[in-house]
């Protein structure tokens, strides 16, 4: 009996090379039938799960951006900070997009395909289910920065669309080796206490770049906020906090640089097979430096780096479980991600 070729079926011509296709590659058929029907969803959920691996020369200019930027939002906030609204609109609800897509894929509904056209992003023909969601997540971040002043209930929508909009690059980015975490974490430990505590002695105020950036200038004619942070309540029994409710904030920094730690850790231990060792202590002692932080601005009352805490305590504990282990020279270089599967099936 002869063999079919795959790319005949692919392309719908179901007989074979030397007449009727027989009955014993129905099957063969079938499998094929199926493969074309959702080709286009798994090229889409390749490109959701591509990652990109940060370099020296990355980090070196994310720095460099960083403290560019801070330093033209201290000196042109009011102009500056419309961008950086609308930034956050549009790539909050990305994340947003990122998120909640692996639930609604499982639902059954709004599987069919939009019909031909030469749009710019429907000529892909989308399924439905995706255009909506795309439509739901658009209309909060529009929502959030149509009534992002009202404190009672915009800080919700301001703090779902930040946790997304980190959960999203948390999976996008990706360290990979230690030796790259040493470097960003160190370097942005520096960054962080010399923008808090450093720069008060340059200003005419006496005030950190930091702290005058993240919380707004109070000489601001806006009055607009950066929404770059995650804003929750203060528990407060005076009744004058119905009216202006305090915020206590923590910058997408103080999340996202120990979360790429905390994501490497957890490679590394899906790669040693040691039972969550390093993604529990990371973890942990990410918990831990983040209550010393809210411990030393009550006691200080004044703007705190949380990354001079939140540095050291992950660092030297995902350390500390590499040379109990006795593997910190896989744990520095990440030896063995290379030949992961899904890295070979690039």
């Amino acid at each position: 009996m002869g063999r079919v070729k795959l790319p005949l079926l692919i392309r719908g011509q179901f007989r074979h090379p030397r007449g009727i296709l027989p009955p014993s590659h129905v099957p063969v058929v079938s499998l094929c039938r199926r493969y074309m029907k959702h080709k286009r969803d798994d090229s889409a959920e390749k490109e959701d799960e591509e990652t990109v691996d940060v370099t020296p020369i990355m980090i070196s200019m994310f720095v460099v951006m960083c403290c560019s930027m801070l330093v033209l939002l201290y000196f042109f906030y009011d102009h500056l900070v419309y961008i950086i609204i609308g930034i956050f609109c549009l790539a909050s609800s990305v994340g947003l997009y990122s998120c909640l897509w692996p639930f609604v894929r499982r639902l059954p509904f709004g599987k069919c395909r939009i019909p031909e056209n030469n749009l710019p992003y429907c000529h892909k023909r989308p399924q439905v289910r995706m255009l909506l969601l795309s439509a739901f997540c658009i209309g909060v971040s529009v929502t959030w920065g149509v009534f992002r002043n009202e404190d009672q209930w915009a800080w919700v929508l301001q703090d779902a669309l930040g946790i997304s909009f980190c959960l999203y690059m948390l999976k996008t980015i990706r360290l990979p080796t230690f030796k790259a975490c040493t470097m960003l974490l160190v370097t942005l430990f520096v960054y962080d206490v010399f923008f808090v505590f450093i720069t008060p002695l340059f200003t005419k105020s006496g005030e950190s770049i930091m702290v005058e950036v993240a919380a707004g200038p109070s000489d601001s004619s806006t009055h607009e906020k950066l929404p770059m942070v995650l804003k929750v309540p203060r528990l407060n029994s005076s009744p004058l906090a119905l009216c202006d409710r305090p915020f206590s904030l923590l910058g997408f920094g103080d999340i996202l640089v120990p979360g790429l730690l905390v994501a490497y850790c957890h490679r590394f231990d899906i790669l040693m097979q040691s039972s969550r060792f390093y993604f529990l202590a990371c973890t942990i002692s990410y918990g831990i430096g983040l209550l010393i932080t809210f411990v030393a601005l009550a006691l200080m009352q004044m703007g705190q780096p949380a990354l001079l805490y939140l540095v050291p305590c992950t660092l030297l504990s995902s350390l500390a479980v590499a040379l109990w282990h006795k593997e910190l020279p896989l744990f520095w270089t990440g030896s063995g991600f290379v030949d992961q599967p899904w890295e070979s099936g690039r």
